[in-house]
């Protein structure tokens, strides 16, 4: 008997990939912060991340970093893909999955992308635009 689809296309991660997801993402964290790596790109970087996305099988995970120094996300993403089968190796100890994810990273833009709308909210134009419009609201 074939199993019928759930209907998830086009919707949200489910609350079991939100779950793992998570709990990959605090391990990762607690691993990059006790482990000594010996990549070139990672030494001496303060290493965030911000976010992990689960596939729906939860057998792909990918990791959203960035430095909390003046490091370059993608050389930090590249250092971490180069190490991934340490980091899956000790992830594998840490966590209580039926599956260890492969673990794959990505440069996590979105603190870039927040401070140019701030500098965009801040620029002349916009806060001449807004007075504006608070002006227009009054009447």
């Amino acid at each position: 008997m074939k199993r019928k689809s759930r209907g998830h296309e086009g919707q949200g991660p489910s609350q079991r990939q939100l779950r793992a997801a998570e709990l990959v993402r605090h391990a990762l964290v607690e691993i990059v912060q006790r482990e000594e790596l010996r990549d070139p790109d990672l030494k001496g970087a303060f290493v965030t991340i911000g976010e992990v996305r689960a596939s729906p099988d939860l057998k792909h995970m990918t990791a959203f970093v960035s430095s909390l120094g003046p490091s370059d996300p993608q050389l930090i993403a590249n250092g971490l893909t180069r190490i991934a089968p340490f980091l899956r190796g000790r992830l594998a100890r840490n966590i209580a999955l039926k599956f260890t994810p492969e673990l794959h990273f990505q440069p996590d833009i979105s603190y870039d992308e927040a401070r140019h709308i701030d500098e965009l909210l801040a620029s002349p134009e916009v806060a001449r635009d807004l007075k504006h419009d608070e002006e227009e609201g009054e009447r």
